[in-house]
């Protein structure tokens, strides 16, 4: 039998039903809703729920609450966004938070220095992390995450041994001798004080959030940073030193995340070490649960507040509702995966691509 014949099967069988142009049309708008708004509806979502079932939950207060507990990790995340948005990936964000905690205290108890000095030696210990990050991705020719994963265990340990592993506050002992100093008043309204009722670590985040969104979108550094992130070979063809963009977003990531550090050591009021650990998780969701908002699918400082602000009304929400604490990391797990699965996932993306 030729090519040409049809078998008496195939001449009985009805035609393949072409696509309906209408439907299809609709189909690629809903998704394209979902692609772009779905994160935000869903937070609307939950915010209803949550006030509905407990009323507590939508009161002043408890807004309050939840934008103070989010600041440090949004201010953390927004540095992770900086590396991210020029391609790499800052995993030792959570280790200098820990390393600027304990040195912050350490200035103030052991050493009885003045609240500036010991925010001074903090925001320079995220600077030299942002350094050694930097020499070691640019000049070392090292993997972001390779560089950034050893980073993490060797400021890490370099917090336990300035300390010899022990928490830091007033009282305790340096070198066997018990010291004298304390964490003063000045310092501790970093975390603890307000501004027009509004807590002082929400204005800190709330600036630097608009300082990040402007020097990403509004200025050549900000522009040239994504274009290293987007294509560092063409960027370099370009003319654009990609190294020196490179090091620039390790450096603005090591910052942020000791500004971060101060924070909390202001709001602890004493220095442990494991303090900055969990906010590795959480920064990384946080920026990462950004990149499905309003369907950038990149790194963008909205994005960034959005999903620290989404993880922040969930824990809030189920806290209130009297869920298991040992939950939380698993809801948080979760809600990465979906929001990872909605950036990334060609289900929601117009094959024509509009975005």
């Amino acid at each position: 039998m030729s090519t040409g014949t049809l078998s008496p099967v195939e001449a009985l069988a009805p035609p393949a039903a072409a696509p309906e142009p209408r439907r299809a049309r609709a189909l690629g708008v809903a998704r394209d809703l979902v692609y772009r708004y779905g994160l935000l509806v869903l937070l609307a979502v939950l915010v209803v729920w949550f006030s509905t079932a407990t009323p507590e939950f939508a009161t002043v207060r408890n807004v309050l609450i939840i934008l103070q507990s989010v600041a440090i990790t949004a201010v953390v995340a927004l540095g992770v966004t900086v590396s991210l948005v020029a391609g790499g990936f800052d995993l030792s964000a959570g280790a200098t938070v820990s390393l600027t905690v304990m040195v912050s205290a350490a200035a103030q108890v052991y050493f009885g220095l003045p609240a500036w000095v010991a925010v001074l030696a903090g925001l320079s210990c995220g600077v030299l992390v942002g350094l050694v990050n930097a020499a070691l991705v640019v000049l070392g020719r090292v993997p972001d995450l390779v560089a950034t994963l050893g980073t993490m265990f060797v400021v890490q340990g370099l917090a336990l041994v300035l300390t010899s592993g022990q928490s830091v506050s007033a009282g305790a002992t340096f070198r066997g001798e018990p010291t004298t100093g304390r964490i003063s008043e000045s310092f501790l309204w970093l975390g603890r004080g307000d501004v027009l009722g509004i807590p002082a670590p929400v204005v800190i985040v709330t600036v630097v959030s608009v300082g990040v969104a402007v020097l990403l979108t509004r200025t050549r550094a900000g522009r040239l940073l994504e274009a290293v992130g987007g294509n560092p070979e063409a960027s370099r063809l370009a003319g654009v030193r990609v190294g020196r963009y490179r090091a620039l977003a390790y450096v603005v990531s090591g910052f942020l995340a000791s500004v971060g550090g101060v924070l909390l050591t202001a709001r602890l009021g004493r220095g442990d070490v494991g303090a900055g650990s969990p906010y590795l998780l959480e920064t990384v969701a946080a920026a990462l649960i950004g990149y499905a908002v309003l369907g950038a699918n990149r790194p963008h400082a909205l994005g960034t507040i959005v999903g620290a602000l989404f993880v922040g009304v969930v824990i809030n929400g189920l806290t209130m509702q009297n869920a298991p604490y040992y939950a939380q990391d698993l809801i948080k797990g979760a809600l990465l995966v979906g929001a990872v699965l909605l950036s990334f996932s060609s289900l929601f993306r117009r094959t024509g691509g509009s975005r």
